[in-house]
C-alpha cells in the first residue's frame, strides 16, 4: 500500500534492501540502531509470569478505545482487564471487562518467526458498566444479536447499578454472551516477549534500564472476522509493570486500576497535524501474514509531496534484508476524521516506485515475472535498484501505478516530548484502502520524527546492513532455505 507498501510476499520470505537516500544524521542513527537489533533478546518459549500494562490509550479497529492490564500466574492461570472508553484520550470510561482463564504455551510458530503459539481457555468474563448510557447500549447489542440464552441478559428498563458485575461468559453454565461485543481473546494465541535496555545501548552499564514488552496477536480490521481470526501479526505491545519505559505516566495508573475503578489517563494536549519533516520507525515492525520491516518517510509540506522507503526483512529483529521499496507521490490537505476522534483523513497517491532486491529469492522471483510486467525483463540483480514506474508497477508483486489510498493519520507527543506519527493500520486481509469506505479506523506502530521541515539533508549515502550476529557474536537467526522461501513467495505474493 502507499504508506506501508507491505507486500504480502513470501509468508516468511519477507523482504528488504537498501537504496541510496537522503539521510539526516538523526534518522540514519535511528535506522542503524534498529538494524543493530536494538540489543533485543527474545526467548522461546517466553516467560509470561507477571503484570503487563498498556503504556497509553490504544485504538482498535472500529474504532474502539481501550487500555489493558493482564496478569499471568506461574500456574498458567491469567486474569485480564480491558477498559473501554468513549474517547481517544481514555478519560471517559464506558465499561470494563474482567477476564479469567488458563493459557498453555505450545510450539514456536512456523508462520510468524520469533513468536510462540498458545492455546487458551476462558473460565469467566464479567462486565461492569460505568454509565447508564453504556449499560443501555451494550444490553441492546446483546439482546438483539445473541441467542436465546442471552436474549434476557438485562431486562428492559433495568436501572444502572454502579459497580455491579454482570456475567457475560461462564464455562460452568456454558453461557457466552460476548459475541455481540466483538469480544474474543484470540490475541493470546500468538505470544512474544522482548527484552531490551532503555538508556545506554549495552547493559549492564549504569543508567541503563531493563524494559520487557509483551506482544500479543493482532485484532482483525473487519469486525465480522474477529471471532474466528487466528493472528499472524501483533498489536501494540504491553509492558511489564516493573520493567517498563520511563517516564510512563499511564503505566502506574493502569497498574492500580480494576474493573470497578477504571484508569483515567492524564490530559494530553491535542497537536495539530504537522507532517513536514522526516519520520522513522521506532522498532522492527511485524505485520500480518507475515512481514518484518522498518519505514522511513519524508513529507514536504510546501508542495504536499512525499517519499517513503520500506526496508523488508526475513527475521523479527530486522537484520536479514530481502528487499527495499522506494515510493513517492503527493497527498491532499487533511481534514478531521468524523469517525475516529483525534484522527485526520488524507488521500495519498503513489506515482513512482523503485525496487531493490537484496537476496536471491527476490531476484529469482522478479526475473521469472511476465515480460514487461515488472521492470526490464530478466534484468534484476541483487543490490541493484530498478524503476518499475515505466511498467505501471510490478505485477509479480501486485504493485499498480498510479495508485490512490484513503488514509488516517494522527500526531502525538510522547512523555519525552518527542513527536510521534501514527498512520492507518493495514487491512488484515491484505487489500488496499483504495476507497473512502475502506479508510482505516486504527493505527500502525508509531513513527518518530528524526528531522524537522527546515533541516537540510546531507549528501546521498547508503546504509550498510550490519551482520547477522547478535551482541555476543553468535548467529542470531538462521535464514530459511532459499527453496522454501521461493515456494512461499510464489504462493502468497499480494499487494497490501
Amino acid at each position: 500500500t502507499v504508506l506501508s507498501l507491505s507486500l504480502h510476499p513470501p509468508r516468511a520470505a519477507c523482504a528488504a534492501a537498501e537504496a541510496p537516500l537522503r539521510w539526516e544524521p538523526r534518522c540514519r542513527q535511528q535506522l542503524r540502531h534498529l538494524q543493530d537489533g536494538a540489543r533485543i533478546a527474545a526467548r522461546l518459549p517466553p516467560r509470561l509470569e507477571g503484570h503487563w500494562v498498556s503504556t497509553g490509550c490504544e485504538v482498535r479497529p472500529g474504532p474502539e478505545f481501550l487500555t489493558r492490564s493482564y496478569l499471568f500466574y506461574a500456574n498458567r492461570l491469567f486474569k485480564a482487564h480491558q477498559f473501554y472508553y468513549w474517547d481517544p484520550a481514555c478519560r471517559e470510561p464506558s465499561y470494563s471487562l474482567v477476564i479469567k482463564g488458563k493459557l498453555r504455551l505450545r510450539q514456536a510458530s512456523w508462520i510468524t518467526r520469533g513468536a510462540t503459539e498458545a492455546d487458551y481457555h476462558l473460565h469467566k468474563v464479567g462486565i461492569v458498566f460505568h454509565s447508564r448510557r453504556a449499560m443501555r447500549e451494550v444490553a441492546a447489542w446483546i439482546n438483539q444479536t445473541s441467542g436465546a440464552g442471552c436474549s434476557g441478559f438485562l431486562p428492559p428498563g433495568r436501572s444502572w447499578a454502579p459497580g455491579a458485575l454482570y456475567e457475560l461468559l461462564s464455562a460452568k453454565t456454558e453461557r457466552d454472551c460476548t459475541a455481540a461485543l466483538g469480544f474474543a481473546m484470540h490475541e493470546l494465541s500468538l505470544v512474544r516477549v522482548e527484552k531490551h535496555y532503555q538508556g545506554l545501548p549495552q547493559p549492564p552499564q549504569r543508567g541503563s534500564r531493563l524494559v520487557e514488552e509483551l506482544y500479543l496477536g493482532d485484532i482483525h480490521t473487519e469486525w465480522g472476522e474477529r471471532l474466528h481470526y487466528r493472528p499472524t501479526g501483533y498489536q501494540r505491545p504491553l509492558q511489564n509493570a516493573v520493567h517498563h519505559v520511563h517516564p510512563c505516566p499511564a503505566c502506574g495508573i493502569i497498574y492500580r486500576a480494576d474493573e470497578h475503578h477504571p484508569p483515567i489517563l492524564p490530559v494530553r494536549a491535542e497537536l495539530p497535524m504537522q507532517l513536514s519533516g522526516s519520520w522513522v520507525s521506532t522498532h522492527c515492525e511485524v505485520r500480518p501474514a507475515v512481514l518484518f520491516l522498518t519505514r522511513y518517510f519524508i513529507f514536504h509540506g510546501s508542495n504536499h509531496t512525499w517519499e517513503g522507503y520500506y526496508y523488508h526483512y526475513s527475521d523479527p529483529l530486522c537484520k536479514q534484508p530481502t528487499f527495499t521499496i522506494y515510493a513517492s507521490g503527493h497527498y491532499t490537505q487533511g481534514i478531521p476524521s468524523s469517525k475516529v476522534r483525534g484522527g485526520t483523513e488524507l488521500a495519498f497517491k503513489v506515482t513512482q516506485a523503485r525496487v531493490t532486491p537484496m537476496d536471491q529469492v527476490t531476484v529469482m522471483m522478479l526475473n521469472s515475472s511476465e515480460p514487461g510486467s515488472c521492470g526490464l525483463t530478466n534484468s534484476w540483480r541483487a543490490g541493484m535498484e530498478q524503476d518499475i514506474t515505466p511498467t505501471n508497477g510490478c505485477l509479480a508483486l501486485g504493485i499498480k501505478l498510479p495508485h490512490t489510498e484513503y488514509e488516517l493519520f494522527k500526531t502525538e507527543q510522547d512523555a519525552k516530548d518527542r513527536s510521534l506519527l501514527f498512520i492507518g493500520e493495514r487491512p488484515t486481509d491484505g487489500s488496499s484502502p483504495d476507497r473512502p469506505d475502506k479508510r482505516p479506523t486504527s493505527y500502525q506502530a508509531p513513527l518518530i520524527q528524526c528531522a524537522g521541515a527546515s533541516e537540510e539533508f546531507s549528501n546521498y549515502v547508503s546504509l550498510k546492513y550490519l551482520g547477522k550476529q547478535d551482541a555476543n557474536g553468535n548467529e542470531a537467526l538462521k535464514p530459511l532455505s532459499v527453496a522454501f522461501l521461493l515456494f512461499i513467495a510464489l504462493q502468497f505474493l499480494r499487494w497490501d
